[in-house]
């Protein structure tokens, strides 16, 4: 690229007299002739000299500034134009989503508008303080990984891929918004960015299935494999009877559209409108899994975290096996018949309206 003509500027302000000429006269004769006596110097306090060093420091940073903003609108015009792309994008799928949420609480849900929240209705909700941010947690949708972020925000990290699985989970615990009395969670709903990230129903669903039951886990084997195997399979072996191990996906669905279930819900399959209230707290950003580092980097920029924080897109649970993709789902949705298909679907029916996901299956009703 040609470099464009011009003087540069100058770094410094060199306005001021060369060392040894004090007072800037250099006009005396030298030799024989009479020679005026210098003037007394006065020292500059410290306080002065700062004052003259920062004055000349943002002279220089506003010149550089106004230099660098020149050739960018003359030799880069469309990095800027980019940007307010992008920007004005994501304003405009804020917006829809915002608008969608809005018509399905006013027809689904009218009466929740009247309500004060809680504590019940908040016991999902992270706070950051210091950023001011309000996360509701919706498992399987990067919820690791942005309580990694919570903890940077906050100063108790400072480094994201060295924070383990379970001290981003642990270490958040006395963060949760219930912790508050009702005042401070009134003030904080008020003035703190409420968002909250979530994923296509059933990909999220079939992601916790593999997450807890495809895996060694000594806590949802025992309480939720048990009784599960023990009301839907029949002639069930003693020793699955026992451990709880090998639920299969049908039989994890059976459970989870019966209305009597022998044993109660989790935070994991539990739908998304029911963990974060959205009819009734008003998230300011709605954000998607399906386009989550996008979203979720734009949403830092947006708060004013610092530049070099970014969400992080690593994999720490299982991290070799493949993520749980709209192909993967696909194939586990195969293994139910059309009525198990369309409970499933009427049981996530409200996160699949609220959150303008397509039915993802053309059988459902």
């Amino acid at each position: 690229m040609v470099t464009p003509s011009g003087s540069l500027e100058k770094d410094f302000d060199t306005s001021h007299p060369a060392e040894g000429d004090v007072d800037g006269d250099t006009s005396q004769p030298r030799g024989n002739a009479t020679r005026r006596s210098p003037l007394p110097l006065t020292p500059a306090s410290h306080d002065d000299q700062e004052d003259d060093f920062s004055q000349r420091m943002a002279r220089t940073q506003a010149s550089r500034q106004e230099r660098l903003k020149e050739m960018c609108a003359k030799y880069q015009p469309s990095v800027a134009n980019q940007e307010d792309d992008f920007s004005q994008r994501m304003a405009r799928t804020q917006a829809s989503r915002q608008e969608r949420l809005k018509e399905m609480c006013a027809k689904y849900q009218p009466s929740v508008a009247n309500q004060v929240p809680s504590r019940v209705h908040v016991w999902r909700v992270y706070t950051e303080d210091r950023s001011k941010l309000l996360y509701c947690e919706v498992p399987k949708v990067g919820c690791s990984n942005w309580k990694r972020v919570f903890m940077v925000l906050g100063g108790s990290a400072t480094d994201i891929g060295e924070i383990a699985h379970n001290a981003a989970h642990n270490s958040l615990n006395k963060h949760r918004l219930d912790r508050f009395n009702s005042t401070g969670i009134a003030e904080r709903l008020r003035a703190y960015t409420k968002f909250l990230f979530v994923r296509e129903p059933f990909e999220r669903v079939v992601s916790a299935f593999r997450d807890k039951f495809e895996n060694p886990n000594s806590y949802y084997h025992p309480v939720f494999g048990r009784p599960i195997i023990r009301r839907y399979r029949a002639n069930a072996s003693r020793d699955a009877l026992l451990t709880g191990a090998g639920v299969t996906f049908r039989e994890f669905v059976q459970y989870l559209v019966d209305a009597h279930r022998p044993v109660g819900m989790d935070i994991h399959w539990e739908p998304s409108n029911k963990l974060c209230r959205p009819c009734l707290l008003h998230y300011d950003f709605i954000g998607k899994f399906e386009n989550m580092e996008e979203e979720a980097n734009f949403l830092l920029q947006k708060i004013g975290a610092p530049v070099n924080l970014r969400f992080p897109h690593f994999k720490d649970r299982d991290p070799l096996a493949e993520r749980t993709s709209s192909r993967i789902t696909d194939s586990y949705m195969a293994q139910l018949n059309t009525t198990e298909r369309q409970k499933l679907y009427d049981f996530y029916s409200m996160d699949y309206l609220m959150f303008n996901y397509l039915k993802p299956i053309k059988d459902l009703n």
